[in-house]
């Protein structure tokens, strides 16, 4: 018989740094992780080979969570000339059982695997079944969403790319805010408006619906001048978390997550104080007739920074128990 527990290399490879550590079962020794800046390295081969170098540590199994389209085991990195394939891992790690995840569906093998203290609830939902449906959406540099599905023993998550998709649009204000980035982009999806960049863009559009010149503030920025009181900043806000709202609303109608709906990455986890009083909720329930029966449906932060390695890890120790 296989065995179902096995000595694992993990990686998370986003835009800017990729981080690495070792599992063994669905647990990752968090001791273990290790981050490299992606600008230094030429490939993900590269970047395993290296640890597995310096750790000493021979495995037998590898899964990369990346942040960009999985077709067949296979991707490239949206933001990065990286290629990720079991070819790949294999030559770097000499690893028989192989895995290639986009992130949004590392994120999700990992729901139930995610300690309570890091999950901030933001609606409350209502009581399902284990074996009902999740959703993991994450805003951070881009937009994605992906569902999660219990099938028996074994966890099923479809890869997306939801960030994509066209924005439902309601308000002649809101049109005007399309206007106003469609003169700047072409083919305006969810994350030009939902992502760190989007909220760029909102404020911006505000300066200039205020008659100022545009702002150009990053992020962060914006947020210390919500601290500080400023009006402007706090209309951004409300009107990022509103859209925020309605289009997890939207995507809760297509999948019926009433097992909850998991909010991850940078911008979510900065938003995640202002969530409830700045027009989340609102925007999730304008569903007209079924605005009550939005709120079956649980939301909740993830701060937890390693969960997209766990996923790979509990992703793995799936794999090896149907293969047993």
């Amino acid at each position: 018989m296989m065995q179902t527990q096995m000595t694992a290399v993990l990686a998370d490879i986003g835009g800017t740094n990729t981080r690495v550590a070792l599992g063994s079962g669905p647990e990752i020794d968090e001791a273990s992780v290790r981050r490299y800046r992606n600008a230094d390295w030429p490939g993900i081969g590269a970047v395993l080979r290296d640890y597995l170098s310096e750790t000493g540590v021979r495995v037998q199994a590898a899964c990369v969570a990346m942040a960009g389209p999985v077709r067949d085991g296979a991707g490239r990195l949206t933001n990065l000339d990286w290629e990720v394939n079991r070819d790949i891992l294999h030559e770097a790690t000499g690893a028989d059982t192989l895995a290639v995840l986009n992130d949004l569906q590392a994120q999700g093998h990992a729901l139930g695997h995610i300690d309570a203290a890091n999950l901030t609830g933001i609606l409350p939902g209502q009581p399902a079944s284990p074996q009902s449906a999740r959703l993991v959406i994450g805003i951070g540099t881009g937009m994605n969403a992906a569902p999660v599905y219990r099938l028996g023993d074994r966890t099923l998550v479809p890869p997306a790319e939801a960030g994509h998709a066209t924005l439902a649009l309601r308000t002649d204000e809101e049109m005007r805010l399309f206007s106003y980035i469609s003169q700047k982009h072409d083919s305006v999806g969810v994350e030009h408006f939902l992502s760190g960049r989007g909220f760029e863009r909102i404020y911006n559009w505000l300066c200039v619906e205020d008659g100022e010149p545009e702002a150009d503030m990053p992020p962060a920025e914006i947020m210390t001048a919500l601290e500080r009181g400023e009006p402007r900043a706090a209309r951004a806000v409300t009107m990022f978390s509103r859209l925020m709202g309605r289009v997890c609303g939207d995507l809760a109608l297509i999948t019926l997550p009433f097992g909850g709906i998991y909010l991850i990455g940078g911008v979510a986890r900065h938003f995640g104080p202002y969530l409830l009083d700045n027009g989340f909720r609102d925007g999730f329930r304008e569903k007209g007739r079924f605005s009550t029966f939005m709120d079956q449906f649980p939301v909740h932060l993830v701060t937890d920074d390693f969960a997209a390695l766990t996923g790979c890890a509990c992703h793995l120790t799936e794999q090896l128990q149907n293969q047993a």
